[in-house]
């Protein structure tokens, strides 16, 4: 994993690292031999992966709120970071919708908090905060956002992380540009990968639906989505605070998605599951179009920013994320020291082709 050497000894806090996302950047992480202290609330999900995994005998990770500004303060200031990777957030469009004033609240002024303790502690040299291809105000074409288009999230969610890019810029202008604290936020396509089994996400309802041998219920089946593997955005993340670290002029908006022809329908990506899996598909729409909340048809990324710039470039297609997915899920069927071992495995399998 010589593409990671950067990060060894390196002092690194994520926040909302008992998350499916947080989870696997802490594991890349300390494969990299990095110091990694997580902030973060107990795992969003039963099952959850930082469980399954055992993280909490691996790494430290201090319990507490985003919200809770004194306690991630204190964490801050006993831990001193060099790189900050800031994913704590409520990650998903229907619950949203449920419940928008807590969204606001942990999106919103959760970000405010955790750039405010940034501005106070002089140990940050990089900063990234990850937000979601959502951001953009959709206006359905069919051609890629880019990073300069408006940022309107249509969704309490969506329109959450639009607010949060807009305060990490004022921030950066503000105060941490006068101390070249680098700064970015990283937009990235609907991630993929094993261990993540949040309610109302396609992925993980079809392995649900898989080990429950039941049919599987989809949302929107024609809508179209950028689907990459964890790892692909995970990738991306870590050059960006890396390349940012030793160059601040690399600062700034960053897309981060998948080539071309991993832009399918939730109903494509739920064929593909179930060829790997082996099973028959049948579906069904969930609840009825009109009754369902709003939530876009059309959506892709423009990435040429990151490709030229950074010069990152997918590594597994559509098929072969979906295929990892299924491979860590009948390791986690064996147990939990299976899915471990095959978890290790795929990293070390896709750090391996970068490096070439």
């Amino acid at each position: 994993m010589n593409s990671l050497d950067f990060y060894k000894d390196k002092k690194i806090l994520i926040t909302g690292n008992t998350g499916f996302k947080g989870t696997w950047l802490s594991k890349v992480l300390l494969q990299a031999g990095a110091q990694v202290l997580g902030y973060s609330l107990d795992a969003p999900t039963e099952p959850g992966l930082y469980h399954i995994l055992r993280m909490e005998n691996q790494m430290r990770t201090v319990r507490g709120d985003i919200c809770d500004f004194e306690q991630l303060s204190a964490a801050f200031k006993q831990f001193q970071p060099e790189i900050v990777f800031h994913l704590a957030a409520q990650p998903l469009v229907q619950e949203s919708y449920r419940s928008p004033r807590e969204t606001y609240a942990v999106n919103v002024m959760g970000t405010v908090n955790v750039l405010e303790c940034v501005r106070l502690n002089t140990c940050v040299k990089s900063f990234l905060n990850i937000t979601t291809d959502k951001v953009y105000k959709n206006n359905e074409w069919f051609w890629g956002y880019r990073e300069e288009d408006v940022l309107n999230g249509y969704d309490p969610y969506s329109n959450s992380k639009s607010c949060s890019e807009l305060i990490t810029e004022t921030y950066k202008r503000s105060f941490l540009g006068q101390r070249e604290v680098a700064v970015s936020t990283a937009r990235a396509g609907n991630v993929i990968g094993g261990g993540d089994f949040a309610k109302g996400r396609i992925l993980p309802d079809c392995v649900r639906a898989a080990l429950q041998k039941s049919d599987i219920v989809l949302r929107n089946p024609y809508s179209v989505r950028p689907y990459q593997h964890v790892l692909e955005a995970l990738y991306g993340y870590l050059l960006i605070a890396e390349k940012q670290y030793k160059d601040i002029h690399l600062q700034g908006a960053y897309n981060i998605g998948p080539q071309e022809s991993s832009c399918i329908t939730t109903l494509e990506l739920t064929k593909i599951f179930c060829q790997n899996w082996g099973m028959h598909l049948k579906w069904e729409i969930s609840g009825g179009q009109k009754d369902m909340p709003h939530e876009a048809h059309y959506l892709k990324l423009d990435c040429s920013k990151i490709k030229g710039l950074m010069k990152w470039n997918t590594v597994w297609d559509i098929e072969t994320a979906v295929k990892k997915v299924v491979d860590w899920t009948r390791a986690w069927s064996s147990g939990e020291k299976q899915a471990e071992i095959e978890l290790e495995r795929q990293i070390m399998d896709f750090w391996r082709q970068i490096d070439g």
